[in-house]
């Protein structure tokens, strides 16, 4: 049984707490939490832009610590989960790691490109697993493509182009702070430059345009360059004023063999699916694969699976990977770079 402290009862820390529920072999049994209401299970005040609201929780048997110290220090715990403000990921997961404890870092792992480096450079050293939690290839939509992508079926990748975009989050007052969550780009398109990254591999060059909001960019699109010139992929994103459509996103992905569809919103209170995801085959073929319930916790829970499995194993996660994360912050600062300047940036 891995033994699990949560740091940080916000959104996230509510998410991955019910994702627990759901997973074998491992088990919560302490909280961090500064807000004395939430620490005592109420949770009522926690909202996102999916998944459940929060309510009220039975947190008995789960050792509670308003001080990260005290977290660190429980014996009973074997990794800490930390889902805390980014700008402070960096701090808590070395002295985590530091404390003997292996790491489950919400994503981005960090704001500033050697503030990650740091992460993975303590983990390597005192022989601990550093995992962010970057959830996108374990949902469904992105699993199937994943998957067909990695089995060589449909020959090799082409190209892509990917979008993600959202209302403007209102209740998270620091979201364009650069120095606190970091706005669109490492709040929400590190996700898309996470999944390019591991399947297209590391961009020699990015070009961005796109229009800022104080020190950080508010809607971008970016063309992603590799060393092969005939490999086409570009990613749009940011932050819409509007608040009837939350959330939407949408890819296409292009092999050899097949192309690879999907795109859904939540407008207003439904969930609408442009189309579904679909594979475009050889002779006119279209195969729509069976995906299961939708329900977004389930990502969450395969997630922490496979963070068990890293731990357990004590092998490297090639999903939860820290440099592999590290990456995707290196690619967002780089689009950020390239916006401001007015030209191609090399990665």
């Amino acid at each position: 049984m891995i033994n699990v402290g949560i740091a940080g009862i916000g959104f996230m820390g509510m998410i991955h707490y019910l994702a627990y529920q759901r997973a074998r072999g491992v088990k919560v049994r302490a909280m961090c939490e500064q807000d004395k209401k939430r620490l005592a299970g109420d949770w009522r005040s926690i909202k996102g832009n999916f998944g459940p609201q929060g309510t009220k929780m039975d947190l008995k048997g789960i050792a509670k610590y308003p001080e990260l110290d005290d977290l660190m220090a429980d014996p009973n715990v074997d990794m800490i989960d930390v889902c805390l403000p980014p700008s402070l990921h960096a701090e808590v997961a070395i002295a985590a790691l530091k404390a003997g404890k292996h790491v489950f870092c919400e994503k981005p792992i960090a704001l500033k490109v050697a503030d990650a480096r740091r992460m993975v450079n303590t983990a390597q050293r005192v022989g601990k697993q550093l995992l962010i939690g970057h959830v996108l290839p374990f949902n469904a939509e992105y699993d199937f493509p994943y998957k067909a992508i990695t089995s060589g079926k449909y020959g090799k990748l082409l190209g892509g182009h990917f979008k993600r975009t959202i209302s403007d989050p209102l209740w998270l007052p620091d979201f364009y702070d650069p120095s606190v969550v970091g706005g669109p780009m490492l709040d929400l398109h590190v996700h898309d430059a996470h999944f390019i990254r591991l399947i297209y591999g590391m961009p020699t060059a990015v070009q961005t345009v796109g229009r800022m909001r104080g020190q950080v960019l508010e809607q971008f699109t970016t063309q992603f360059r590799f060393e092969d010139p005939n490999l086409l992929v570009t990613a749009t994103s940011g932050v819409i004023n509007q608040q009837g459509r939350a959330f939407t996103h949408a890819y296409e992905i292009y092999l050899e063999r097949a192309t690879i569809l999907f795109d859904a919103a939540a407008i207003g209170k439904d969930w609408v699916v442009g189309y579904p995801v679909t594979l475009l085959g050889d002779k006119g073929r279209v195969f729509r694969p069976k995906l299961g319930s939708g329900d977004p916790i389930n990502a969450f829970a395969a997630e922490i699976k496979e963070a068990v499995r890293a731990v357990r194993t004590n092998t490297p996660s090639p999903l939860l990977d820290g440099e592999l994360a590290r990456d995707a912050i290196l690619l967002c600062q780089k689009q950020t770079q390239s916006a401001i300047r007015g030209r191609v940036v090399k990665v």
